[in-house]
This record gives structure tokens, C-alpha cells and sequence, in this order.
């Protein structure tokens, strides 16, 4: 990777179809290898934006954004699909589980998906399954709660199964929308212990973003977005 560098972002711009101006204008942003990046900012800075584009959920129409050594921007959507599922691991504000699946097969989707994460699980924890109960009972999901639908599952319980799926299979790179919003203060604790154990036992890059300036701390570095985005702000996300 150039520079060590697990993302790099130079000269990006980027504007909602439907909006006159750009939310984002952002001259040059880096994370290295490892690095446990804390993102904030308020609502409208464009932060969930900004992680759909290093995600390669969206694509810029200006500037170069590489994750992993890779232009994203040159690859066409199914190329940025597999891209994503075989090396990053993606945790939405809104979790985007599979309702009609129980917990444990939501949480072993990237395996099904990608031969890279099935290995990776195979190779920590002896198989896929194995890996997804270790992740889901590091976060009080016992066996019982792992055999029913998730939509039977309270909004916390939803969050840290989407957490889980995140996990698996050692990504690259976890890109966290704020992932805490819906958890008590315990629950967080317990959650970013998880998360921050899995991060350091792989080397596994972090990008999180969280209106918790309090979590700041447990982070390498901080980036507050409205500094380094030179765009009007616009209520287009938060």
C-alpha cells in the first residue's frame, strides 16, 4: 500500500443528484494501517456520506478515493460489490440485516458471499459458525438469540448482530456508522471493548464515526469533517 496507507482520498467532490452544490470538498484525507480513525461532526457534515464513499457504496464525480491500493472509482458497481464484501466489513446506521433469516446466518452472510472471509474464519476459529458464536456471545448474544429471527430482536440486539457481520472473516478494513446509537452505556462499553479487541488481534484498520464525542477517547486520532470539508454544509445525511 503507498504510503502505508489503507485509505487515501485526494481532491474529492461530491454532490447529490438533485442538489445545486456539493456536500463534500474534501483536498486530501488519510488513514494508515491499523489506525483507529474517530469521524465527527454534526448532522448534515456529510459523515454517512463520506463513508458510502470510501465504502464504494457511492462514487465521487471528482477526485480519486483508494482503499487498499485500489481506485475505486474505476471499478463498475458489481466490482465494487466484491470488493467490498471480501474487505470491508460495513456497519449501518440502519444494520441492513436480512429480516426473514435468524441471527446466526445474518451474521455469516460475508462468508456465504466471499471465499476470502470463510477462510479467514476458518483459519481464527476452526469454521464459520465457530467464528460467528464467538463474535455474537462476546457480545451477550447467547445460543438461544442466535437461533431466532432478528426481527425478533430489540434494535440494541439488532445493532450487535450487524456488528458481528461486520466482523467476520478479519476485513481489512471496518468502516462503522455510528454504531453505539442505539446501545445503554454498558452495552457500549462492552461493544467497543469487542470491536477495538477484534481491530488490534488482526491489525484491522478502523474508520468510526459516532455524535459521541465522548468515545473520542478510545481512538488513535481524531478527524472533525467540517475542517477538512471546504463544501457549504447540506442537511442531506447525518
Amino acid at each position: 500500500m503507498s504510503n502505508g496507507a489503507v485509505i487515501e482520498v485526494e481532491s474529492l467532490m461530491f454532490r447529490w443528484p438533485s442538489a445545486d452544490l456539493p456536500c463534500l470538498v474534501i483536498e486530501s484525507l488519510q488513514v494508515s494501517a491499523g489506525e483507529r480513525v474517530f469521524l465527527f461532526g454534526p448532522s448534515g457534515s456529510g459523515k454517512s456520506t463520506l463513508l458510502a464513499l470510501v465504502g464504494g457504496v457511492l462514487t465521487p464525480q471528482h477526485g480519486r478515493i483508494r482503499v487498499l491500493d485500489v481506485e475505486l472509482s474505476t471499478l463498475k458497481s458489481r466490482a465494487r460489490d466484491r470488493f467490498r464484501v471480501e474487505h470491508v466489513g460495513f456497519i449501518f446506521q440502519q444494520f441492513n440485516l436480512v429480516p426473514y433469516l435468524p441471527v446466526m446466518e445474518n451474521v455469516l452472510l460475508p462468508c456465504r458471499f466471499s471465499s476470502t472471509r470463510a477462510a479467514r474464519a476458518i483459519e481464527a476459529d476452526g469454521t464459520p459458525v465457530d467464528a460467528a458464536r464467538r463474535l455474537l456471545e462476546g457480545m451477550h448474544l447467547g445460543p438461544t438469540v442466535q437461533a431466532r429471527p432478528v426481527t425478533e430482536l430489540s434494535v440494541g440486539q439488532q445493532q450487535r448482530v450487524a456488528v458481528a457481520r461486520a466482523l467476520i472473516g478479519r476485513p481489512e478494513l471496518i468502516i462503522a456508522d455510528e454504531p453505539t446509537s442505539s446501545l445503554d452505556a454498558d452495552a457500549q462499553q462492552t461493544f467497543l471493548e469487542l470491536l477495538l479487541d477484534e481491530c488490534d488481534r488482526w491489525a484491522t484498520t478502523l474508520l468510526f464515526v459516532s455524535h459521541n464525542r465522548q468515545l473520542a477517547s478510545y481512538f488513535d486520532r481524531e478527524v472533525n469533517l467540517p475542517a477538512i470539508n471546504q463544501a457549504q454544509p447540506v442537511a442531506v445525511d447525518s
